[in-house]
């Protein structure tokens, strides 16, 4: 060994790589000028020193340590591995922590017993299962001066389950070992933005001190910019830090939300809608942001996830776009609605990646001041382009003809989405400067109308002129109205003496019979497929009531000079792009609607071969399978299976209530026929169905089998072995650092602890297990509890 040193100082200029993760990650937060107990670490090539045999190091570290320690203090043996904290694996809860431990032989002897877990089963298992080589773990070992804790605990900042903006603390009263070797349930705190959105009911910690936790937490994500996972004492006096690590998980969580598809996508999206829809409109959008922020790898399919056949967008992907942007990625929680009534909002910080961008962001403010003019050239040609296609597609056309025209169609109507997005979005925003003038001048802009005068909405909104077929209406007689009503277009056509009403209403089709009740869904029949729905609405147009009062007028505005002629640009812009917003749309929609045509010559021809039972069984198939069930018609049967199903499973899931908010990519859970259920702490991601085993100690562990949802009372290092057979976890105790969560986790099956009386679920019980909103679901009737065992619950 000779003159080899083997104890480091924490807060020594220069730490070798061998003090591990832990001990490294914990150095830093001290130079940051955070509170850290003094700390010595004892290198990992002592550990290899012992692996090798060489008996004398036990002697040499305390020689080492005789130097170094108090002896009259009390220290905290905590390990510190080269691959314990690492960005893959945490091994959190694998090694021994020795507290409470005086005098240098018992501190050599803690060294030498941590460095013996090494060699424990739960720990060459969990090696097993990430597939590395035990002797690539080398153990180094942190030996502290113990903080006589009044109360501990762990804090994250950014909930690790949902990866949302807000602080997740818990702690328990005095040491905060037992939050993972003991699973004790701690008291529980999240705190969002500016105010506590769940709190323990009763609890004897200070609220004062949890808010400092908080604080600093946040403080500590700020100065490394980045989430981290925290533990700290507090000796009654001054908070602690102990122990810093990354939060790895949540960069990797998808976040969904239908706030913004309920208006683009509502209902259920049949796949073949789905495969035309995402790509059009998803592809406009990443043409828009490759406009901004240069060549990208966004995939359109990604930005968004059918879930039971109704579209959820994915905001995990947009947050990392605004996040490239200078953007706060929170400000997407507030786009989903969880924002509530928050008074400090995110704040846009410019970035170095955004002032990168500022050139490419002036061309596309530049382009987007001066977008009418495109506008205007585009929509003549676009609009010619489409009105070429038939509405009733040749039956000269062969199956690849058809599936050329539709890529053709596809291209289009591509072009056509990239206006229909960008417009919208520039009257949002020149409606928002205009209403902040109004705002400003202490009126209401609701009362602005913006369509005054502008006789040109005549042609793209179905509304005035279905007032003036609701006034031609009423003038005929109660008896023939009757008729009208009850009877079929055909019958009207033939009615006598109603040639300009009749005519009235074939003009209404000709020009507006490519509306339908869901402009983005081309499954459903337009206007012109059955126009006696438009004789049903004209009684509720035949008494239109005018405003009350006169709209407020800009021009009245006493301003003048230079905010003035704003005000002038402002006004004229937003009734400009309110125009442009409904003429692209109509147009968008004409196009959009051949789809159906289109689709539908094709489904007509494979039903007369009897590869489809029904033309609009075509839309029940992707774009892909179609053109591949045209080129391989073997596949029929197959086909004809897939298609099927899928109408059962939509009408199956007709009337579930899905979520607002689905965190992963894993399919929620939906709310099927149970008899109660349980609530808990969410600590692992993820849904889970199956049968219960409750499992009190070593002699219930054999009657676990693959797959069985695994439920403890609580669980310690020895049960480790468990989780490799189970497909969900639900302990009655323990918070984020239990041991149920920790390993959990790191299988990646869900987990809920905190689950009052959970082992009184009888085994087989069949439940589902929501790993993000902490909910278990019981299915089964009859006796659920009480059938496993004694009823006994810790």
């Amino acid at each position: 060994m000779g003159q080899m040193r083997y104890i480091v100082d924490l807060n020594q200029p220069r730490l070798p790589a061998s003090v591990g993760n832990k001990a490294k990650n914990l150095r830093d937060l001290m130079r940051k000028g955070f509170p850290v107990p003094q700390t010595h670490v004892c290198t990992w090539d002592a550990f290899v020193q012992y692996r090798q045999g060489e008996v004398a190091i036990m002697d040499h570290l305390k020689t080492e340590l005789a130097q170094r320690l108090d002896g009259a203090q009390c220290y905290a043996v905590r390990s510190s591995a080269n691959i314990e904290d690492s960005l893959e694996h945490s091994f959190a809860g694998q090694f021994k922590s020795i507290l409470n431990v005086r005098s240098l032989n018992n501190i050599v002897q803690s060294i030498g017993e941590i460095w013996e877990t090494t060699h424990a089963d739960h720990v060459q298992t969990y090696l097993a299962r990430i597939s590395r080589d035990p002797q690539e773990l080398k153990m180094a070992v942190m030996v502290q001066e113990m903080v006589e804790p009044v109360c501990s605990g762990v804090s994250f900042s950014k909930n690790p389950m949902t990866g949302m903006d807000e602080v997740v603390v818990e702690a328990v009263e005095g040491c905060g070992e037992a939050l993972v070797q003991e699973g004790v349930t701690p008291y529980r705190w999240v705190y969002k933005w500016d105010k506590w959105i769940s709190l323990p009911e009763e609890c004897p910690i200070d609220a004062d001190l949890i808010q400092q936790v908080v604080s600093q937490t946040q403080t500590i994500a700020k100065t490394f910019n980045k989430d981290v996972d925290l533990e700290w004492v507090y000796d009654g006096q001054a908070l602690h830090w102990v122990q810093i690590r990354e939060i790895t998980s949540i960069k990797h969580v998808n976040v969904y939300s239908n706030a913004i598809a309920k208006e683009q996508l509502p209902g259920m999206i049949k796949p073949l809608v789905w495969s035309i829809n995402i790509p059009l409109v998803n592809g406009a959008w990443v043409k828009i942001l490759t406009e901004i922020i240069g060549k990208n790898d966004i995939d359109p399919q990604r930005l968004a996830k059918s879930f039971y056949y109704r579209a959820y967008y994915n905001m995990g992907a947009l947050g990392q776009i605004f996040e490239s942007l200078g953007m706060p990625r929170e400000s997407l929680e507030i786009m989903m609605g969880l924002g509530g009534d928050k008074t400090e909002k995110p704040k846009f910080k410019p970035n170095a990646t955004m002032l990168k961008l500022t050139p490419r962001i002036l061309r596309f403010l530049l382009d987007k001041w001066t977008f009418s003019r495109k506008i205007d050239a585009f929509l003549p040609v676009i609009e010619a382009e489409f009105k070429a296609f038939s509405l009733e597609p040749s039956p000269d056309l062969s199956e690849q003809e058809l599936l050329n025209t539709i890529d053709r169609l596809f291209g289009l109507t591509q072009q056509a989405a990239y206006y229909n997005i960008v417009g919208p979005l520039l009257m949002h925003i020149y409606n928002g400067l205009l209403r902040s003038q109004f705002k400003k001048q202490g009126l209401d802009f609701e009362s602005l109308d913006l369509t005054r005068g502008m006789t040109e909405f005549a042609r793209v909104d179905p509304t005035m002129s279905l007032k003036l077929l609701g006034q031609q209406f009423a003038e005929i007689n109660e008896n023939t109205r009757e008729k009208i009503l009850a009877g079929t277009y055909q019958e009207l056509q033939q009615l006598p003496n109603l040639e300009d009403f009749q005519q009235g209403i074939a003009d209404f089709i000709d020009h507006f019979g490519h509306l339908s009740d869901s402009g983005n869904d081309f499954s459903v029949a337009p206007w012109r497929e059955n126009p006696a729905l438009i004789l049903q609405l004209l009684p509720s147009y035949t008494h239109i009531e005018e405003a009350a009062t006169e709209p407020i007028n800009p021009a009245d505005f006493p301003v003048s000079g230079l905010r003035r002629r704003w005000l002038n640009t402002l006004y004229r812009r937003a009734r400009q792009f309110r125009l442009y917003r409904e003429r692209i749309n109509f147009i968008y929609t004409y196009g959009y609607g051949l789809f159906r045509d289109y689709f539908l010559a094709l489904g007509q021809r494979l039903t007369q071969q009897e590869i489809l039972k029904a033309p609009t069984d075509i839309f029940y198939l992707d774009h892909q399978e179609v053109r591949e069930l045209i080129t391989r018609k073997e596949l029929t049967p197959r086909y004809q299976q897939w298609i099927a199903a899928r109408k059962h499973e939509m009408e199956n899931f007709r009337d579930i209530v899905l979520p607002g908010i689905i965190y992963g990519d894993d399919t929620p859970s939906v709310d099927l026929p149970s008899d109660s259920k349980l609530t808990g702490t969410p600590t692992s991601r993820g849904y889970y169905s199956g049968p219960v085993k409750v499992v009190r100690g070593i002699n219930d562990f054999a009657k676990l089998e693959n797959g069985d949802v695994l439920v403890v009372p609580y669980s310690d290092v020895g049960w480790t072995p468990l989780f490799a057979k189970a497909g969900a976890v639900i302990s009655e105790s323990g918070g984020m650092l239990s041991h149920s969560s920790i390993i959990a986790r790191e299988y990646n099956i869900p987990a809920v602890v905190s689950v009052a009386e959970a082992t009184r679920l009888a085994d087989h019980t069949q439940v589902t297990i929501d790993g993000y909103k902490g909910e278990i679901l019981i299915h089964n009737s009859g006796d659920s509890y009480g059938s496993s065992g004694s009823a006994t619950t810790s």
